[in-house]
C-alpha cells in the first residue's frame, strides 16, 4: 500500500479524483521514473524495449518468469487497475528475498505501455507490438484525440518510433503471471480474497462515423433535417437492447461542430463489444451496425464502420492455471476485461491472479480493494513466483 501511496498524486485530476495517466505524457514519464527508481532500489537491471515496455530483471538468462502489469489508466480511472499488479510484483520480490529465495531462473517485473489504449485507441499496445501482433507502421500512424501521432509523441519523449516492433526478450520468457484487481463482483460473491483466471472473453472496438448535414437548430424543420445524432441515439438503444448477457458499450463520442444551437454534421462514436464467444461478438456487432444503417437510411445519414481492434477469446494455459489454483487454493473464474496476459498467451504460457473488489466498480475513481485482500494477493503471488523460479 505504501508503493501505491507513492503514486497517489501522479496524473490525478483534482476535479474527478480519477487518474489520467496516458502513454507518452508527463504523467507517464513520472511513472516511468518511479518504476526505474524502484527497480534500482532493489538492484534489478532495468531495460526499456523499443515499444516503451519497462522490464526489471532479477538475474539473467533464458526461461525467465515474467510478472507485472501496467501503470497507465483510462480517463478518470481508479487507483488499482494496473498499478496493483506492478506494486504487488515488486513487493513479492522483496518477500522472496527476505525469505532467502534464490531463483533458479530470471524473474522479470514488467510495466507494459498503453495497456488501456486510452490515448491511441488500441488496448495492450506495448504487448501487441512486442509480440508482433501489431504492425509497426500501423502503430506509428495512430492518432490521439488532438491529432498527435504515436510516432510524434514518442519523439517528444526522446524515443525513436522507427524501432517499434517485435522484441527478442519474448523468446527468453517461459511464463507470465499477471496480478490484477478484479473488475467485477465474482470474488465478492464467492467470499474469496483471491481468484485464478481461466479465460478472457473475446472483444473488440469499432468506430462508427455517422455523417449528416449541419444546419440551424431553430430554423430547420424536423422533417428537413439530416441529423446524425438521431442515428447515434438509435445505435445506443440498439446496443442496450441487443446485448442480452453480452456487453455492448458506447463510451466515447465526438460531435462536430459541437454547438448547442447547431444540428451536428457528424457524430463519431466508439463501440466496445464483449461476449463469451466470437460468434456472439460478431452477431451483436452486426445487429448494432444494422440498426445504425437502417436509421441512417431513414434520416439521410451516411454510416461508415471501421474495426479498430479485435482480441480473440483467450483460455489461459491449463497446466499453469491448475498449478496456481493448487498453490493458492483459490476459485477459478473467467473475465470480460482485456489484459496484457491475453496478448502474451498466444506466445507463451500465461496465467492471472485476481484480487477481490468488494464493490465490483472499476475504470472509475470509486474502484477499491481492501488492504487485507491486497495483502492476500501479494502472498499468493510470492508463493507462485517462488514455485515457478
Amino acid at each position: 500500500m505504501t508503493l501505491l501511496d507513492d503514486l497517489d498524486d501522479v496524473g490525478r485530476d483534482p476535479r474527478s479524483g480519477g487518474y489520467r495517466r496516458h502513454v507518452w505524457t508527463d504523467a507517464d514519464a513520472e511513472l516511468r521514473m518511479w518504476f526505474a527508481q524502484e527497480a534500482a532500489r532493489r538492484g534489478l537491471d532495468l531495460v526499456e524495449d523499443a515499444n516503451g515496455n519497462q522490464l526489471a530483471w532479477w538475474g539473467s538468462g533464458p526461461g525467465a518468469v515474467l510478472v507485472g502489469s501496467h501503470l497507465d489508466s483510462v480517463p478518470d480511472g481508479g487507483r488499482f487497475d494496473g498499478p496493483l499488479g506492478v506494486t504487488s510484483a515488486l513487493e513479492a520480490v522483496d518477500r522472496l528475498r527476505s525469505a532467502g529465495h534464490v531463483p533458479d531462473r530470471p524473474l522479470i517485473v514488467a510495466n507494459f505501455a498503453e495497456e488501456e489504449g486510452s490515448r491511441f485507441g488500441i488496448a495492450c499496445l506495448g504487448s501487441r507490438l512486442a509480440t508482433g501482433a501489431l504492425e509497426p507502421d500501423r502503430a506509428r500512424a495512430l492518432l490521439d484525440r488532438d491529432g498527435t501521432s504515436l510516432a510524434d509523441a514518442m519523439r517528444a519523449h526522446g524515443r525513436d518510433p522507427r524501432l517499434l516492433g517485435r522484441q527478442s526478450w519474448i523468446d527468453d520468457v517461459s511464463a507470465f503471471v499477471e496480478l490484477h484487481v478484479e473488475q467485477g463482483r465474482a470474488l465478492a460473491d464467492l467470499d474469496a480474497p483471491v481468484g485464478v483466471g481461466s479465460a478472457i472473453w473475446p472483444h473488440g472496438r469499432w468506430q462508427l462515423d455517422m455523417t449528416g448535414c449541419a444546419d440551424h437548430a431553430g430554423t430547420t424543420r424536423m422533417e428537413d433535417r439530416r441529423d446524425p445524432m438521431i442515428t447515434f441515439a438509435e445505435s445506443v438503444l440498439a446496443a442496450h437492447r441487443e446485448a442480452g448477457p453480452s456487453r455492448a458499450t458506447f463510451g466515447r463520442v465526438d460531435v462536430a461542430p459541437n454547438g448547442t444551437n447547431a444540428i451536428p454534421s457528424r457524430v463519431r462514436a466508439w463501440l466496445d463489444v464483449r461476449a463469451e464467444t466470437q460468434e456472439e461478438v460478431d452477431v451483436l456487432v452486426r445487429a448494432i451496425v444494422d440498426a445504425a444503417r437502417r436509421s441512417g437510411t431513414a434520416q439521410g445519414v451516411d454510416v461508415a464502420v471501421d474495426e479498430e481492434s479485435r482480441s480473440d477469446a483467450v483460455v489461459f494455459d491449463l497446466p499453469l492455471r491448475e498449478r496456481l489454483a493448487e498453490l493458492v487454493h483459490a476459485p477459478v473464474l473467467a473475465t470480460a476485461a482485456g489484459h496484457d496476459a491475453g496478448i502474451l498467451s498466444a506466445h507463451l504460457p500465461t496465467a492471472m491472479l485476481f484480487v477481490r473488489n468488494e464493490t465490483g466498480v472499476s475504470h472509475s475513481p470509486d474502484e477499491h480493494a481492501d488492504t487485507v485482500d491486497c495483502e492476500a494477493g501479494v502472498e499468493a503471488l510470492a508463493r507462485v513466483l517462488q514455485d515457478l523460479t
